[in-house]
Order: C-alpha cells, then structure tokens, then sequence
C-alpha cells in the first residue's frame, strides 16, 4: 500500500459540513461518515488533528448583524464549536478510535485545555485531538484557529474539507457557470484575487509559515483519505 504524503496533518470542517443537507444541527449520519474516514486516516499511522466551525448551530457574525454585542456573539460560536467536538468525539471513540477534545476556552468538565505540548503527545500516542472554541478570543474565525493549531504543532498540511464545494474557482460556480476550478493556488493569489478560500488572517499566516492547503470536497465518501495520499483532488495553496 502507498504510504501516506503526509504524516501529521489538521483537518478543518465547516460546522455546516456536520449539518448535511438539513442545513442545521448535528446530523448524526454525516458525523459518523466523518468520523469512519478519519479511522481510515487513523490506520494509516496519519497524526490527525481536527478544527470545527460552529455554523450550524451560531454564526457570531449573524449575531452582530442583529445588533449584539460583536465579542458576545463570537463566544456564541465558540461555545457551538464545542458542541461539535463532543459530538465528533463521542463518534470517534464509538468506533474504537481515541480522541482528546482542547478547548481554548476553559470548561475543564467538558474538555482538556489548550495546551500545545500536551496536544503533540496526544498525536505521538496516535490519538486524535479535537480544538475547540477557536483561539479562545472574539474576531478570530475557525479558519485562523486551523492555520495557528497547524503552525503550533508542525503539521504538513491544513485539509479543507468543504460541503457545498469541490475546490477553489474563480468565481462562485452555482452563481457563475463559466467560472472555473484552479489546480493550484498561491496565498498571494488568494489575497491579491480576494478568493473566498479562508479569511485573510488565516490566508497570511499559512502563508509566512509555508503551510499549504487542500482544499475539496467532503460530500464524496473517501476524499479525506485522497488527499492524505497526495492524489489530485480539489485545489492546493502553497506559499508565496
């Protein structure tokens, strides 16, 4: 069997990903999909460490929209990413596969704390690790949680595991027929074109830490998997 491209990497899933096509909630078949690809990552000897939005339950820039308070409404979200962990988790050791949750947020009855040292040990045991409740501070989005986590503990690649695409385009491919998918993309390209690949803060810190970025679509049963090997699906972001 081919061994794996990569060896230690963070996956990120949007909160909607979890929803499937209900829109909303925790859909309990699209988590247990999930978490049976990351087993098939776990067999493989890939270290795996996960990031999850919180959207399918809080957007915290839907709540400021409605005239809350902006970092009220972004602890919201963090507290509904939470939410997702434990689900992912409880789903994870259901089938045999060990998983520590870490929030950034302290909640020491519900999850471990962030502790970076601590969440490498726990990826050289083999076990997956969980980051919850973003970076623990308002106005910082999931995807800059995923590239900072990726930054701390050396991972080769962020995987960007989308459920209403299958990689980045030039334009957004249900509004736009014509638009196109790129192959690859350069994190400058991805600031300079303003392309809807992850936020801004997130886009630069990958790129000053030469972390690339996968990004593809979930929908397909076995894409995590795919990309972990290294085969051509979706978009890749590299450096400068």
């Amino acid at each position: 069997m081919t061994n794996p491209k990569y060896k230690r990497v963070v996956l990120k899933l949007s909160g909607e990903a979890l929803a499937g096509d209900q829109g909303y909630g925790i859909n309990p078949s699209v988590v247990k999909s999930v978490s049976d690809q990351i087993k098939e990552l776990h067999e493989l000897g890939v270290e795996v460490a996960v990031v999850v939005g919180g959207g399918n339950i809080w957007r915290g820039k839907v709540g400021s929209e409605m005239g809350m308070d902006r970092a009220s409404a972004d602890y919201m979200g963090m507290l509904a990413t939470v939410m997702n962990s434990l689900a992912l988790q409880d789903s994870l050791e259901n089938i045999g596969v060990s998983t520590r949750v870490q929030t950034s947020i302290d909640m020491r009855q519900v999850a471990e704390p962030y502790i970076r040292r601590r969440a490498i040990r726990h990826l050289e045991k083999k076990r997956v690790v969980i980051f919850a409740a973003g970076t623990g501070n308002p106005y910082f989005s999931t995807d800059t949680t995923a590239a900072l986590r990726a930054a701390e503990i050396d991972a080769e690649v962020i995987l960007m595991a989308k459920n209403n695409v299958d990689g980045v385009y030039t334009a957004d491919p249900k509004i736009d027929k014509n638009a196109t998918k790129y192959e690859e993309l350069s994190y400058l390209d991805v600031l300079k074109d303003g392309l809807a690949v992850m936020d801004s803060t997130a886009s630069s810190l990958c790129m000053d830490n030469d972390i690339p970025l996968v990004v593809f679509s979930i929908m397909e049963n076995g894409n995590i998997k795919r990309a972990v090997m290294g085969e051509n699906i979706g978009t890749i972001v590299r450096g400068k």
